[in-house]
Order: structure tokens, then C-alpha cells, then sequence
């Protein structure tokens, strides 16, 4: 975003565009916690970016604040340096592709805003295809790209934090014409008029089965 749409968006949405640096700091902290000294297991470690507008605790191609972009060898964020491992690890193309469909699998973040989504989505998707040209000197081919995209719709996804719901509630089925009682209501009453609240999933690969977000977070 240009630093003049960042100045309205950090005034009317809270929206926070974190420096590089500290992106590196916190990622680093974060690193600590799920690197054990075993590349692979690390790789396999799930962890979710809470709020994570254009996601740049997971791939960090631009500096958020500058929106300069950031080399492969300078990436900060968690899936970066996962990445990085199987990238100096992996000998051959047929585990370096389970490894890296794994590495996606392991990442997740939701986000309020519907076109931070799409820029997380993206993000996402062009840091696989970089990855892949640096290590294999070509470009995926559209199965491989449709089945990381795959991946990536279901751990990026939208989503209210507070309430665990799909922001705005579930859109009305019909429109219809409003009528007088529609208009005021009943006397002496408050109506909810808010749209049924349509709880998220999310997907956890392991078991491939879906899942509600508020029964994870409950265990």
C-alpha cells in the first residue's frame, strides 16, 4: 500500500504496518520456540499470524512500512525460514515438494479485512513460485500452482477474531421489498437485525478433516 493509503488505513481500520526489523525480532523469538535442532520437525510446526493483514510474520518479500522488496536470502518471516531449510536440505525435487506442500500446511493466519486477504493470498502463492525458481531454474506448472493455492484459501482466510465468525455475518438469501412494521419495528422492542454470525473453519491436514476455529481454539 502507498504510505499515504497506510495513514488512512492505520486511522480509520487500526491497522498496523510493522517495520522489517521488528518483524525480524518477533520471528526470531518465534524460531526459538519451534526449532528444536531438528530441520524437518521444524518445517512440520504449526503456527498461526493472528490478525495478519498482508502476512509478513510468514513471508516477509517487502518491508511493510516501505513496501521495498526484501531478496530471498534477507526474508524474515516464519515460512521463509522453513522454506530456507528444506532449500539447503533437500536433494531431491520429490521431497522438496512434500516438504514445502508440508511447510504450507503448518501456516496459518486469519484477517478482517477482505483485500489484506487476497494480498496475504497472493503473498503466499508468489513466495512459492520464487522458492521453486530459485531451486529448480523454472517455473511450476498450473496443477502444482492450483494445489498451493489450495492450500493457501483455506490457512489465509477471513475471519472476526473476537467472535470467530465470518465479519459481517452470513449475507441474506433474498432481498425483499420493507414494509411499514419492517420500518419502526415493534414498539417498546429492539430487533436484531444483525445477519445470522456463520462460525469459521479452517483445515487441518494431518486428519484432513475440517474444523470449527472456536472448538480448536477450545482444546
Amino acid at each position: 500500500k502507498l504510505l499515504s493509503e497506510q495513514k488512512k488505513r492505520t486511522k480509520g481500520k487500526a491497522e498496523v504496518f510493522t517495520p522489517l526489523w521488528v518483524v525480524k525480532k518477533m520471528a526470531d523469538h518465534a524460531e526459538q520456540e519451534l526449532n528444536k535442532g531438528d530441520w524437518e520437525r521444524f518445517v512440520h510446526e504449526r503456527c498461526l499470524e493472528i490478525t495478519c493483514g498482508e502476512a509478513p510474520f510468514l513471508t516477509s518479500r517487502y518491508d511493510p512500512t516501505t513496501g521495498e522488496p526484501v531478496a530471498i536470502p534477507d526474508r524474515v518471516g516464519i515460512l521463509d525460514r522453513k522454506l530456507r531449510v528444506i532449500q539447503e536440505n533437500a536433494t531431491h525435487k520429490f521431497q522438496w515438494k512434500a516438504l514445502v506442500s508440508s511447510a504450507y500446511q503448518s501456516v496459518y493466519g486469519y484477517e478482517y479485512q477482505g483485500d489484506n486477504v487476497l494480498i496475504a493470498r497472493i503473498n503466499l502463492l508468489l513466495t512459492f513460485t520464487e522458492y521453486y525458481e530459485e531451486r529448480w531454474e523454472r517455473r511450476p506448472d498450473d496443477k502444482l500452482l492450483r494445489q498451493m493455492a489450495n492450500k493457501i484459501a483455506w490457512n489465509i482466510w477471513q475471519m472476526d477474531g473476537l467472535k470467530d465468525t465470518v465479519p459481517l455475518g452470513k449475507p441474506y438469501e433474498e432481498f425483499r421489498q420493507i414494509t411499514l412494521f419492517d420500518m419502526f419495528g415493534d414498539m417498546g422492542d429492539e430487533k436484531d437485525d444483525e445477519p445470522d454470525a456463520v462460525p469459521c473453519r479452517i483445515f487441518d491436514w494431518r486428519s484432513k478433516n475440517s474444523i470449527l476455529f472456536k472448538k480448536l481454539k477450545e482444546m
